[in-house]
């Protein structure tokens, strides 16, 4: 087992590894930029490196920094989080360069995962199911608007390097194909330095379904049952939810099982899921894998009991998983508590918290990093903390969700609490019978 760990990370998710290493006997190693300097992961971990000012590309995202850190702190792994270099393969290769373990997928599965049209090629390759649409990276436009026309309108073109909804166009019919093109060509390119487009048939009514998966180094994998990410504005998640209230176990075991199939194809290691579309007709279509522990894990961890942080450094430090997959025994939700003003575009609303009061009680769990007389920087994501509810029925787990929300207290910003109210008592929602679109009618007014 390992002695040390850095966490390249900070927020609530360096945080949460700090506990899972000090529960396992090991010692912590926090990296902070300057804007971070008061965070708890600092005030928690056994020892802290200050690694740049405040700006992502001169602190979390530096890799020779991080390193250096590693280095006179002598950590013999690092665990990444999610988010900044989780999913960087150069950065998972000079891990293993240096010695320095890296909790997570190697370079090679970053990359096979990390690039959409060779994530697909290879879980079709693997037989599992995958939306009807281009083999790979579309040559042209005119190869685009045969595979359109052969898959049948509507259709979606989809940056190969994407992420967070950019690169990524829906087309209704030929006539719209060529400004799609374009659109989504000149976004991927200024976003993520790479134009390349594929094509995907339109799933009608989908659901965002996602599998969570731990596999090991001597290449087998297990299942920990699904999330349901439905809940979504423009491609972000705000609301998780296990187990699905449209999976049946006759589905949930055939997707738990391609999920694992997938991963062991490439012979994947450590915590990652496989991410679905579930269409109207309860057929489900392979859409990415991400290789990293998930924001929304702990709804996961609740419902099986289970701490997908400690499998993630045991199986890194080489131990074999159980071979056994695991299902719901609860249903658990996950609100994410955002610093931002629901009622006005989810405006992000850094600042400082002058009061703040967690909710408690049974089957409640707040996951954060954030305390009163806390500053958030305006420098990194707005996410405060996670809460998570579990109750024996989903009704249950509404109800116990709504409680918590309205006695959470967090003044001096503005939060999306009070959308998460509404929310609950949102009869489509309460209904489990909502789509990805569900929150494109939704009402923000008077929040």
């Amino acid at each position: 087992m390992f002695d040390k760990i850095l966490i390249a990370n900070r927020g609530e998710i360096a945080l949460r590894i700090i506990r899972t290493c000090k529960e396992m006997g090991i010692k912590t190693v926090a990296v902070y930029s300057t804007a971070d300097a008061d965070s708890l992961h600092v005030r928690f971990a056994d020892e802290a490196v200050c690694i740049g000012p405040p700006a992502s590309k001169d602190s979390y995202l530096k890799i020779p920094q991080i390193i250096s850190a590693a280095e006179i702190t002598n950590a013999d792994a690092i665990h990444p989080g999610y988010g900044f270099l989780a999913e960087n393969a150069e950065f998972s290769k000079v891990c293993e360069e240096y010695g320095i373990k890296f909790i997570g997928a190697s370079a090679d599965m970053i990359n096979a995962m990390g690039d959409k049209a060779t994530a697909k090629a290879t879980m079709k390759a693997a037989g599992v199911p995958t939306i009807p649409g281009s083999d790979g990276l579309l040559e042209s436009m005119e190869q685009g608007m045969k595979l359109a026309e052969e898959a049948g309108y509507p259709v979606m073109l989809k940056a190969t390097a994407g992420g967070g909804g950019k690169g990524m166009r829906y087309v209704k019919d030929k006539s719209g194909f060529k400004k799609a093109w374009d659109d989504a060509r000149q976004e991927a390119g200024a976003s993520f330095g790479n134009d390349g487009l594929y094509l995907e048939k339109f799933v009608e009514e989908p659901r965002h379904i996602e599998i969570q998966i731990v596999g090991d180094s001597r290449g087998r994998a297990c299942h920990l049952s699904e999330r349901d990410c439905s809940i979504q504005r423009r491609h972000q998640k705000l609301i998780e939810e296990t187990p699905s209230p449209i999976v049946t176990q006759e589905l949930r075991e055939k997707m738990g099982q391609a999920a694992i199939k997938g991963a062991e194809a490439i012979g994947y290691e450590g915590a990652g899921t496989v991410e679905f579309l579930v269409d109207k007709y309860g057929d489900f279509f392979f859409m990415e894998m991400n290789t990293r522990i998930q924001v929304e894990h702990p709804i996961t961890e609740e419902v099986t009991d289970f701490d997908l942080i400690k499998e993630q450094i045991k199986v890194a430090a080489g131990v074999e998983v159980s071979g056994r997959n695991y299902y719901p025994q609860l249903h658990s939700i996950e609100c994410r508590i955002n610093a931002e003003d629901p009622a006005n575009g989810f405006r992000p609303s850094p600042g400082k918290i002058t009061n703040l009061h967690f909710p408690g009680g049974h089957g409640v769990r707040v996951d954060s990093h954030v305390y009163a007389g806390y500053v958030i920087p305006p420098f990194y994501d707005s996410m405060i903390g996670k809460l998570i509810v579990s109750g024996q029925t989903r009704e249950e787990a509404i109800v116990r969700m709504k409680r918590a929300l309205q006695e959470m207290v967090i003044e001096g910003v503005k939060t999306t609490i009070p959308f998460h109210i509404r929310l609950m008592d949102d009869p489509v929602f309460k209904s489990g019978k909502f789509t990805t679109k569900f929150l494109d009618d939704f009402d923000f007014s008077g929040l």
